[in-house]
C-alpha cells in the first residue's frame, strides 16, 4: 500500500466524504495483547507511511511536541535485559520483570516521546497532541493490516529506565506502540455507556 502524493503547501485539501469502510474500522478497533503480536510486522516503507499518517495530528502552534523512536527486536531485547537487572537492583515486585515480555514480543515497536516545551503553548495541550499521535499511529497501522498495543509500564515513568531508550529528563514517554500480527483472534470487550458519559447543552 502506498500513500497518495503529498498535497502542495497551501493547496486546498479534499473535503471530508462519507466512508463506510472507515466507520466499520473504527467500530471494531481493538487493542491487541502485546504478548500476542507476532510476525509479520510492518516493513521499513510501511513504518514510514504509518509515522507520516500519525504526524497528521492536532498540534496547536505547529510545535511538533513529540518524536518517534523505532525499536527493533534486537534493541528491545538488549534493553529488556538491562531493565530486568534494574528491577532486581531496585527491589521491584516480580511483576516488574514479568511485564518485560510485553516489550520484546512484537516484531516492531514505536516509542512516542512527548517533548513538550513549557515556554510555548500550554504543556497539557502539547501532551494531548502526543496522545493524539499515538492514536493516529494505531489507526494508520490498522489501515496497513497490523494490530497494535499501546502501553507504558513502569520503565516509562522511571527516569533511569527511560534513559535506556534515549528519553531525556525533559521528556516523557507517551507510549510504546507495539505492532504486528495477532496470534489469536481479537475478542470484543465491554464498551462505555455513551449516554451516561454525555451531556448535551442547548
Amino acid at each position: 500500500m502506498t500513500l497518495p502524493p503529498p498535497v502542495a503547501l497551501g493547496a486546498p485539501l479534499p473535503s471530508p466524504t462519507p466512508s463506510q469502510e472507515m466507520l466499520t474500522r473504527l467500530a471494531v478497533r481493538r487493542s491487541a495483547p502485546a504478548q500476542g503480536l507476532a510476525a509479520p510486522g510492518p516493513d521499513t516503507a510501511q513504518i514510514t507511511n504509518i509515522l507520516t499518517l500519525a504526524a497528521r495530528s492536532p498540534d496547536h502552534g505547529k510545535l511538533t511536541p513529540w518524536r518517534f523512536v523505532v525499536l527493533g527486536s534486537v534493541t528491545r531485547a538488549e534493553i529488556a535485559e538491562k531493565l530486568a537487572a534494574m528491577a532486581v537492583a531496585k527491589s521491584l515486585p516480580s511483576k516488574a520483570t514479568a511485564v518485560l515480555a510485553k516489550l520484546t514480543a512484537a516484531p516492531t515497536t514505536v516509542l512516542v516521546v512527548s517533548t513538550a516545551r513549557p515556554a510555548s503553548k500550554p504543556v497539557w495541550e502539547q501532551e494531548l497532541s502526543a496522545g493524539a499521535v499515538c492514536m493516529n499511529l494505531e489507526h494508520a497501522a490498522g489501515a496497513h493490516g497490523f494490530a497494535s498495543s499501546w502501553i507504558t509500564d513502569w520503565y516509562s515513568f522511571d527516569a533511569e529506565a527511560a534513559a535506556l531508550f534515549g528519553v531525556t529528563e525533559d521528556e516523557k514517554v507517551a507510549g510504546f506502540i507495539h505492532l504486528g500480527t495477532p496470534v489469536d483472534p481479537l475478542l470484543e470487550r465491554d464498551r462505555p455507556d455513551i449516554a451516561a458519559l454525555t451531556t448535551t447543552l442547548p
